[in-house]
């Protein structure tokens, strides 16, 4: 019942920050139990972690990525949103949003739900 979908630019400038946003239906994005994260996907390459914001507002940031990365949520749109400053080729990506399990045990339950996706382009 809980869906993601991003939304966003499909083409920015080199220098350019990207903007991104996560619109999320069947689930609060200030409920208990979860957080939200955004991940992307080169070409050819692996998942990459970006950042994530708790249930209550408290913030994570890729090391390789904080310098130009910010993560924020608009709670009454029920949203999220990425900003990704200074981009370059390599930042080419699909980019996810995705929900995260949190549990009391500390293990690691991984996503439950994922967006389709949107594809970013960087080209001038």
């Amino acid at each position: 019942q809980v869906q993601l979908q991003e939304s966003g630019p499909g083409l920015v400038k080199p220098s350019q920050t990207l903007s991104l946003t996560c619109t999320v239906s069947g689930g609060s994005i200030a409920s208990s139990n979860y957080s939200w994260r955004w991940i992307r996907q080169p070409p050819g390459k692996g998942l990459e972690w970006m950042a994530t914001i708790t249930d209550s507002g408290h913030i994570f940031y890729s090391p390789s990525l904080k310098s130009r990365t910010s993560i924020s949520r608009d709670t009454s749109k029920n949203q999220f949103t990425l900003q990704l400053g200074s981009v370059t080729p390599e930042d080419a990506a699909v980019y996810y949003c995705a929900r995260k399990i949190v549990t009391a045990d500390g293990r690691d339950y991984g996503m439950d739900y994922w967006g389709k996706g949107t594809l970013v382009t960087v080209s001038s």
